[in-house]
């Protein structure tokens, strides 16, 4: 087999020089990507009409949907990383586990909070221990667990080590968040997005909203994850910069 191409265009993934090089003009990009398009959104949210059950409150679904979904994309990622970070060793890959952990944390919980406020007019409570709802609890409780193992530990390599494997075993938690309404009798909806069935999905009027909102959402959390991986390379290298000086 032949040599790697040292300028393979996906050694950014891997080679940190490149990888900073790529996320500081892309950070930004995706950053005014997602306020263009959150603000498309907004517009088209509040321009959707009232559903004839739901009145004004399905415009919480343009908010707490897109929420939902990039909790579990998130973690997805979270997994991915952990994985490379665990068996490959990638120092970059560990940067991108631990940047990514705190972001799906906040979706997950807003997902849950939208979707109580979502519930109570609709419901008539804020909570059910339904298989949903219960599962994206688990799902944020993966993410705490995750972000606790990394703080709790002082060897920063055991640390490393524990928080990934954890990651791993939440990932078993991904499709039964997904298919826990079809699996299960919830009170949740299912699906209604692009992908759902043709009888389930939304009229264009609602879809389009949604369809911009989660991209508005993808394009933020691209952002601020390359804006979180850069500062903990930066973080790592000066804090590897001062222990050379200190031997030195």
């Amino acid at each position: 087999m032949g040599a790697r191409d040292p300028h393979h265009p996906l050694d950014f993934l891997t080679n940190p020089e490149r990888f900073m090089a790529f996320s500081r003009w892309a950070a930004p990009m995706f950053g005014a990507i997602a306020a263009v398009l959150a603000l498309i959104g907004l517009v088209l949210t509040f321009a959707a009409p009232e559903d004839y059950q739901q009145g004004d409150t399905v415009r919480m679904m343009f908010i707490h949907v897109p929420a939902a979904s990039l909790s579990l994309f998130v973690y997805l990622c979270l997994g991915i990383a952990s994985f490379l970070a665990l068996v490959f060793r990638h120092a970059l890959a560990d940067a991108a586990a631990v940047a990514c952990a705190p972001l799906g944390a906040a979706f997950t919980a807003l997902a849950l909070a939208t979707g109580s406020l979502w519930g109570k007019p609709m419901w008539g409570t804020w909570w059910v221990w339904d298989a949903r709802l219960t599962s994206v609890l688990v799902l944020l409780l993966f993410y705490l667990g995750y972000l606790a193992l990394r703080s709790a530990l002082e060897d920063e390599q055991k640390a490393a080590r524990a928080a990934a494997i954890l990651a791993l075993v939440g990932l078993i938690n991904l499709p039964i968040v997904k298919f826990s309404v079809e699996w299960w009798n919830s009170l949740h909806q299912g699906s209604s997005t692009l992908f759902a069935k043709p009888e389930n999905r939304l009229p264009a009027v609602y879809a389009w909203p949604m369809l911009v909102m989660s991209l508005a959402y993808l394009s933020a959390f691209g952002s601020l994850w390359l804006v979180r991986i850069r500062a903990l390379v930066w973080r790592r290298k000066a804090r590897a910069l001062a222990l050379q000086q200190a031997e030195g």
